[in-house]
């Protein structure tokens, strides 16, 4: 009968040798012939993640997930992260007793990076084989089905039994996951998971991690009105929001606010400008806005709208500049580039800087973030990043990303449909080669 909740795993707690078997079953059938059916034992959410792993190109017996964060990469990331500051509420609920449970209890970033790995020393010893520790990616289309990635990749709680998992040397271990949200805009920040044995599958355990996740939202909540500033939250940096966005997005300590198109402008170029320590007169950002014979005093009307829409403690005058610090998404981009760190930085990037923007200046930051971040994924040699970014819009009629795509995808529906791409991007004459 299937289970009335198609996100628990086994909806009477009980392991199923019955089950067992005919998952292994259904996962070879599935990874033989690509074309199998979806059989009634299996999960529809269990059997979606399955083909998602295997279009991902993820081989189920290949080598353990990266590890893209290390020692004070590691360190500095973390203390950055919203999710720092609700660890102590996450230690309380589920760290606390996870050792008499026999439980390892993780928390990862949006993208499925775990960022803390704590609970059962043992079982985190053993885990660490799988490269199931601080650091590591296991986001579903790098580390195949399993709780954490598949929650992310859904946005939603679930569990993973056994040999629900795609990859096999996982397949000893079960796990539950929530993912946990900004509670102010929304955004997906990361996830919360149990990992163990069998009895982590038991529907309870989804209920407890499902409410440590609702209870690390309501913390971020309360942080955010009264002030913390260890998680980035209450009175911290100013975010200035601008990837994949027709507008900017300003958060601060007390608003959210979405910008017109030339604020939008304005706040980035001199963002651009303060991180070589400069500020810009009228004369310059009214070239860097409109290019060509540009009338300065529109330029001082909208940065005088500006201050008074942002406060005169942001944007300064005589030069017009930041006065503080704001965190940027094009710098989080930048830094992580600047790192070696490619995958942290894929993550990051939402999109074209202020894609809509036709000012000069803009344009050129545009060209400048994208070109280092296509360099690096392509310098990466890794099969999982290059995907990703070969989904993205500018790289449709990119030869090198899908001769890329090519020489490194395992033999399967991905590399044949890479193989595809580059012989029509050659036929046609249109696809584009740049180094």
């Amino acid at each position: 009968m299937p289970a009335l909740n198609p996100w628990l795993a086994l909806p009477d707690g009980a392991p199923s040798p019955v089950l067992a078997r005919r998952l292994r079953a259904a996962h070879e059938a599935l990874v033989t012939r690509v074309d199998a059916p979806a059989p009634a034992q299996v999960r529809p959410v269990v059997w979606d993640s399955w083909r998602r792993s295997l279009n991902s190109g993820v081989d189920t017996d290949g080598p353990a997930p990266p590890v893209d964060l290390l020692d004070d990469e590691l360190a500095a990331y973390r203390a950055a992260h919203p999710l720092a500051a609700v660890m102590p509420v996450i230690r309380r609920l589920l760290v606390a007793d996870a050792e008499v449970d026999r439980m390892i209890v993780a928390v990862t970033d949006a993208a499925g990076r775990m960022l803390w790995v704590e609970g059962d020393a043992r079982l985190r010893d053993r885990a660490a084989g799988m490269h199931f520790v601080e650091g590591a990616s296991w986001g579903e289309d790098v580390a195949g089905t399993n709780a954490p990635g598949t929650a992310l990749a859904l946005d939603h709680a679930v569990q993973i039994y056994g040999g629900e998992h795609f990859r096999r040397p996982v397949q000893p271990w079960s796990c539950s996951a929530a993912p946990v949200h900004d509670p102010r805009t929304g955004a997906l920040l990361g996830a919360i998971d149990v990992t163990g044995g069998d009895h982590v599958a038991n529907p309870h355990v989804l209920t407890l991690v499902r409410a440590t996740a609702a209870a690390a939202e309501a913390e971020l909540r309360w942080l955010s009105r009264h002030g913390d500033a260890s998680g980035g939250l209450g009175p911290a940096v100013p975010l200035l929001e601008v990837l994949g966005r027709d507008r900017a997005r300003l958060t601060t300590a007390t608003t959210v606010q979405e910008l017109s198109l030339r604020h939008s402008e304005l706040l980035v170029l001199l963002a651009e400008a303060a991180a070589r320590g400069e500020g810009r007169t009228a004369e310059q950002l009214a070239a860097e806005c409109h290019g060509g014979a540009a009338a300065e005093v529109t330029v001082r009307a909208e940065l005088s709208r500006l201050r008074r829409l942002v406060g005169g403690n942001v944007v300064g005058s005589r030069p017009y500049r930041l006065l503080g610090p704001v965190r940027t998404d094009v710098e989080e981009v930048r830094t992580q580039l600047a790192r070696g760190a490619p995958a942290a930085a894929l993550d990051r990037y939402r999109g074209p800087l202020l894609p809509g923007s036709r000012a000069p200046g803009v344009r050129a930051a545009r060209a400048r973030l994208a070109d280092d971040l296509r360099a690096a994924v392509l310098a990466s040699g890794r099969p999982d990043l290059l995907l990703r970014y070969s989904e993205r819009p500018e790289a449709a009629e990119d030869l090198a990303v899908w001769q890329a795509c090519l020489a490194l995808l395992p033999p399967g529906g991905r590399r044949n449909a890479a193989a595809a791409r580059v012989q029509r991007l050659r036929g046609s004459g249109r696809g584009t080669a740049r180094r």
